[in-house]
């Protein structure tokens, strides 16, 4: 939900954008991404066109970024690159008065006089630096749910530039970030608002490195291989609003994307935590946020004993506990844990919410991590303990992994799958053979 602020240019900046719209043919019901995960870095990888002429463009999918920057250092170039004046509503969007009244070089993408500048960020390094805003053309498949239809094109899609400092530490190949977050300068935002289609996206992230899954901007069907429409069966919770962005701005709303668990169960048994620490303070601490960054979900530290301590008594007696291997807290030898087609045959782990009848379920296959061979660990991760962390849960890749995910802006929901595995399909199963 943006705040009223940015509702108030909102309309301004979608008015800049659609102004540009095609009208020889019909604006396409939904577009897609392949997402790819990287075997070294864990990141989710993503590639798109941009520029005139144009050229792909590698970006590391952020779920919760404000929006996408790209590294405008390494010779950027293109004939429909256009800054961003100050003041202009795209600037006002993104909340920023800074602005670039003199700059020290030649003209280009990242230095242009009185144009608004601001901070991008690598949220995989904690890395920031300063950047400006400006807008080129963008190329996106279109799609029916069903197949890759003929790619379309948006004339301005604005976008920040970035520098080498804080490419470091992407995966192989990638020159910047694609945020998703809840923001009205993100991907799914500025498409939505150009192809006049519902504020709404899917995530399906492929558990293997040697296939693809899928983003989804617009509504469903989001089908998968044997026909499985996995939006046909969703279940649903309200999206929770974080009233605090991370630097601390009290009514500039988080970016990410927030549920409100309310518990948690292994086997169906409740973990003995401290509740309250699932809610979100005043301050903006707490609560529960999803993210495509952190590979593994991240438990706040008295949280995460409690889970692990919970888990180990619930596994199978002839289960032997083995020496852990970081980053993890719980590891075990694989000889007497069988495999079902959910995964490995471990405890449930429930992620209740808004009542006990709803609940967000995670099997083995989400919840185990092959550490080395023979091996399996607990794939949660204790939250650092020399700060207090902002966020209680952060529900990480791997868990999300084979789950269908979609994020319903317009009415502040998220709908999710559990794993699709039961389903006897998995998101690499999207047919990406195109139509055109």
């Amino acid at each position: 939900m943006a705040t009223s602020f940015s509702l108030l240019f909102l309309c301004s900046f979608f008015l800049i954008v659609s102004s540009s719209i095609a009208k020889t043919t019909p604006p396409p019901k939904a577009l897609l991404l392949p997402v790819s995960k990287d075997p070294k870095t864990l990141q989710y990888v993503t590639q798109v066109s941009q520029r005139t002429p144009l050229i792909p463009i590698k970006l590391t999918v952020d779920l919760g970024g404000d929006y996408m920057w790209v590294n405008c250092e390494r010779g950027y170039a293109s004939s429909t690159y256009r800054p961003a004046p100050c003041d202009s509503a795209p600037c006002r969007l993104l909340n920023t008065t800074s602005c670039t009244t003199e700059c020290y070089s030649a003209p280009r993408p990242d230095c242009y006089n009185n144009t608004c500048s601001h901070n991008p960020s690598n949220t995989v390094a904690n890395a920031g630096t300063s950047g400006q805003l400006g807008a080129d053309v963008f190329k996106i498949h279109a799609t029916d749910g069903k197949n890759v239809l003929p790619s379309v094109t948006v004339p301005r899609l604005y976008f920040v530039c970035g520098t080498n400092f804080i490419e470091a530490g992407l995966a192989g190949g990638v020159t910047g970030m694609a945020g998703l977050g809840r923001t009205g300068a993100s991907l799914p935002a500025q498409l939505s608002s150009y192809f006049k289609f519902e504020r709404k996206f899917a995530l399906c992230l492929s558990s293997s490195a040697r296939s693809s899954g899928v983003v989804f901007f617009g509504n469903g069907p989001y089908s998968f291989l044997p026909n499985v429409d996995a939006s046909a069966s969703l279940t649903y919770t309200p999206l929770v609003i974080n009233p605090v962005t991370e630097s601390g701005f009290v009514g500039d709303a988080s970016p990410k994307y927030f549920i409100g668990v309310r518990s948690i169960k292994i086997n169906e048994k409740r973990v003995p935590i401290k509740e309250s620490l699932l809610s979100i303070d005043a301050e903006g601490y707490g609560g529960t946020t999803i993210s495509t960054v952190d590979p593994y979900t991240v438990l706040e530290s008295s949280i995460y004993r409690a889970v692990v301590g919970a888990f180990v008594k619930a596994m199978p007696k002839n289960v032997e506990k083995v020496a852990n291997v970081a980053p993890f807290g719980a590891c075990f030898s694989s000889k007497n844990i069988g495999s079902t087609r959910l995964g490995p045959a471990v405890p449930s782990i429930d992620l209740v919410l808004q009542s006990e009848n709803v609940y967000w379920r995670i099997f083995g296959a989400n919840s185990m991590v092959e550490a080395k061979k023979g091996v399996l660990c607990l794939g949660f991760v204790e939250a650092r303990k020399d700060f207090r962390p902002r966020f209680s849960v952060v529900i990480g890749g791997k868990q999300i992994e084979d789950n269908l995910l979609q994020f319903d802006v317009s009415r502040s929901r998220l709908g999710f799958s559990s794993s699709l595995l039961g389903r006897s399909t998995t998101c690499a199963n999207f047919n990406f053979t195109s139509t055109s």
